[in-house]
């Protein structure tokens, strides 16, 4: 399958692979093996009810957000005018077979049948908790909606009759009309990689979003990500973070995830480099993807924000089907 890669600065002709800017650490297999061999995973309880109730009125403003969380890092950004999906993710496993893979320990917050019309979903990149086909499909059949993922993941997404795709590379953008305005979609750095199988690694692109809104306020959604300088340069190039979108989970053990995932002290770092006015967390309490337990993020988080004296309402998180409204 041909992929788009031409003309990418970070795309390396002669290793054909897409690649970081700061940092080129990968763990190979052997490395793998001996994460799965020296360490024990803290246990996750089976299965978690939902505790809250999604509010899809939409009550949001011109200068607020209903934020709802859907689970790991999907969740709907409700503005005035337009619906957006972050990393959609409804299927109960991300795995590339339904029988076997990380399953989630609770139900999607918001049912796939309830959900409101959907105009934009942004992909961060093409693993499977952050690029689920299935759930893809679904949407795509329901809202047509426009699917902004990275460079070199379109022609897989064409291939499988997704219609409305556009791919973007870094600091490449797209623009959104509502009765209000435009929404100006850029594709902005991260430090992670990609890969759907053993031969696809690093053949697309990684990335975070920030979403500018017609009324100059600007959100950021970090994706999955390692902790690098690209935070600082997304803050140089585009200005503060009226709202940040930022991931706390799947950091342990530390020696082999710190160059893929942050932890909550650097998910801090992050809310700091970007000058975010608010932060909250993702990417924790859905699929135990690596050792720390299922509560661990948010406890790491608030040690981390008080040892900033930060207070924990600045970079707060929300429960499964739990919907806020955030001033922007």
């Amino acid at each position: 399958m041909k992929r788009n890669i031409q003309k990418s600065d970070h795309y390396d002709p002669k290793e054909d692979r897409f690649k970081n800017q700061y940092i080129s650490q990968t763990k190979g297999l052997w490395k793998v093996i001996k994460w799965k061999l020296t360490t024990t995973p803290k246990t996750w309880p089976e299965w978690v009810e939902l505790s809250h109730s999604p509010r899809l009125e939409n009550p949001a403003t011109l200068n607020s957000i209903n934020l709802t969380f859907v689970g790991h890092s999907s969740f709907l950004i409700q503005t005035k005018d337009i619906n957006i999906l972050t990393d959609p993710v409804w299927s109960h496993r991300v795995s590339p077979v339904t029988w076997a893979g990380p399953a989630r320990h609770h139900a999607p917050g918001i049912k796939l049948e309830d959900l409101p019309k959907i105009d934009v979903i942004i992909v961060s990149h093409n693993h499977y908790d952050h690029m689920d086909l299935s759930t893809l499909k679904k949407l795509d059949k329901k809202f047509s909606p426009l699917i902004l993922c990275p460079k070199g993941d379109k022609t897989f997404l064409d291939s499988e009759g997704l219609t409305r795709v556009l791919e973007l590379d870094w600091w490449q953008n797209q623009e959104v009309d509502s009765s209000n305005g435009a929404y100006n979609f850029i594709y902005t750095p991260s430090q992670h990689f990609s890969g759907r199988g053993v031969f696809d690694r690093f053949k697309s692109l990684w990335g975070s979003f920030v979403i500018q809104t017609p009324h100059q306020k600007q959100i950021f959604f970090g994706g999955d990500t390692g902790y690098s300088q690209h935070f600082k340069d997304i803050f140089e190039r585009l200005g503060s973070m009226d709202f940040s979108l930022i991931p706390i989970g799947a950091y342990e053990p530390r020696w082999f995830m710190k160059a893929m995932h942050i932890n909550p002290a650097e998910a801090v770092k992050a809310h700091q480099d970007l000058k975010s006015k608010q932060s909250l967390g993702i990417h924790f309490g859905t699929f135990q993807l690596t050792d720390e337990a299922i509560d661990e993020p948010k406890i790491d988080l608030n040690k981390a924000l008080e040892k900033q004296e930060i207070e924990q309402e600045k970079f707060t998180t929300l429960a499964p089907g739990e919907s806020r409204i955030f001033d922007l």
